[in-house]
């Protein structure tokens, strides 16, 4: 890339190997007391992701600035950032997607409108779906809901109006990296209320409609966590582990009715959500090790194309799966 502008699509990796790019992202680091051994799996993303990633610490302004900087001054032409879509794959069909207001949820959410569904958009934070929804059209129906609250399932169905054709279960918390001689019981209750209690009472929901009419597809998310004991705390841990037990269940006791259940297990993934809260000295100490494993870190749009190929009749052969999308982190 010796001679070749440098954009904000363009990788961390690639910046660093840039001539003038190079010095331009070092300096940057440089001021803020760091450098780049620090970056890990952060080297795989376009810098633009960082702004999302960073949560605020790296602001769009830093980017402009950065790519300023190592063209001279002049913004080079970027290529459209988007992976391609499947035109006319979810026509007429009606979506519920969880946790479509950031994220994954809503990067998979915008590819089924994209790919002609109808979204029944279901989030907690009202004013993020409904801001989809302005964007996106009346292909999409905001739900704000929470999972937690039992009256709420009723509520999301309702909207569909009639036969739900899938469901992806996204939405999902992550705990404070506590171990089991650390955890509580509310951290526990609250993270099984959500990534598990939720999504059981959603799915059982749609199961009757979806046997009713002898097909469906159910994709859940579950997690690397799912698969490993390194990647988080024991809370989440062991419900992305009842997902994956959920998944194939559920997929074995309905397979002959034609409803497919299959689940996503994402590694790293950039999606400007934020944990919160302070974080288990134990557990991160434990746990950080393990992360120089992680190949990458992914897109909430990467794991977009993984939910919708499994929901979609493009998988039609597939039921009962555990698909690491993950860039590879399962194959350590």
């Amino acid at each position: 890339m010796a001679n070749q502008p440098i954009t904000a699509q363009n990788t961390v990796q690639q910046w660093l190997d840039h001539p003038a790019g190079g010095p331009a992202i070092r300096g940057l680091l440089a001021q803020a007391g760091s450098d780049e051994s620090t970056l890990g799996p952060a080297l795989t993303l376009k810098l633009q992701q960082l702004v999302d990633l960073s949560q605020g610490k790296f602001p769009q302004a830093a980017v402009d600035e950065l790519v300023l900087a190592a063209n001279g001054g002049v913004v080079p032409e970027t290529a459209a950032a988007e992976l391609p879509t499947v035109p006319g794959r979810f026509d007429g069909r009606t979506v519920i997607v969880t946790g479509a207001g950031g994220g994954i949820g809503r990067a998979t959410a915008a590819r089924i409108v994209r790919e002609g569904g109808r979204v029944i958009a279901v989030d907690i934070a009202e004013g993020k779906i409904k801001e989809m929804a302005d964007e996106l059209g009346d292909a999409v129906v905001p739900v704000a809901a929470d999972l937690t609250d039992l009256s709420a399932i009723d509520r999301i169905v309702a909207a569909a109006g009639g036969q739900v054709d899938a469901l992806a279960n996204v939405a999902g918390i992550n705990d404070d990296f506590s171990p089991l001689h650390e955890v509580t019981d509310a951290m526990w209750q609250k993270i099984f209320a959500v990534n598990v209690d939720g999504l059981v009472r959603l799915t059982r929901a749609v199961l009757p409609g979806m046997l009713e009419a002898g097909k469906g597809s159910i994709v859940n998310v579950t997690s690397e966590a799912g698969l490993r004991g390194s990647a988080s705390g024991v809370a989440y841990t062991a419900s992305k582990h009842a997902v994956v037990g959920i998944t194939r269940s559920t997929a074995f006791m309905y397979a002959r009715e034609g409803v497919r259940v299959n689940a996503v297990a994402p590694g790293g993934v950039a999606t400007g959500i934020p944990m919160g809260g302070a974080t288990s000295e134990y557990g991160e100490a434990r746990l950080a090790p393990a992360r120089v494993n992680i190949p990458g870190i992914a897109s909430a749009e990467d794991l977009a194309a993984s939910i919708t190929f499994l929901l979609s009749d493009d998988a039609v052969n597939i039921n009962g799966a555990i698909l690491p999308s993950d860039g590879g982190w399962s194959a350590v």
